[in-house]
């Protein structure tokens, strides 16, 4: 007579991972988030452009990393990453925060020349720069997670 037993455990293998909420690296894209909306709407809102096309390439590079940083950080919510293990997401998010941390310096170092005189513009250059801060953290973080040493387990 064989006995089966069945056990379920919640949160472990489905649903939300609202503890990725609490954690340093679902803090710090939080923020990015936060920093990135706030200065594509600074600069969207801004009258008195002195170059289109500088602020333009700053929205365009704000908005699209706010937007990876929101899918990056639905899928740390909803686990998604075990479900697709073809992907190496570490590393992923490595190339991510080199690049956006990158065109993100440059669109706020622009931002800032072009913006002189126009409070909504340096303002919106200021959070693309705390953006920057916050993205060279996680790309720093996260270098330590792909590419940092691995222990082999030997005793030495």
């Amino acid at each position: 007579m064989s006995h089966t037993v069945i056990t379920k455990t919640s949160g472990s293998d489905g649903g939300l991972n609202l503890g990725y909420t609490r954690t340093i690296p679902g803090l710090l894209k939080m923020g990015q988030m936060l920093a990135l909306l706030v200065a594509f709407l600074c600069v969207l809102c801004a009258m008195g452009w002195t170059s289109w096309a500088a602020f333009q390439f700053f929205e365009v590079v704000t908005l699209w990393f706010f937007l990876v940083l929101l899918v990056f950080f639905l899928m740390h919510l909803f686990r998604l990453q075990g479900k697709m293990p073809c992907i190496n997401w570490p590393l992923t998010e490595f190339f991510h925060y080199s690049v956006g941390t990158v065109l993100i310096f440059i669109a706020s170092i622009i931002a800032v020349g072009k913006g002189i005189g126009v409070s909504a513009l340096v303002a919106g250059s200021v959070f693309g720069f705390i953006a920057t801060f916050l993205m060279a953290v996680s790309l720093w973080t996260s270098y330590s997670v792909s590419c940092g040493s691995h222990p082999t387990g030997a005793a030495v």
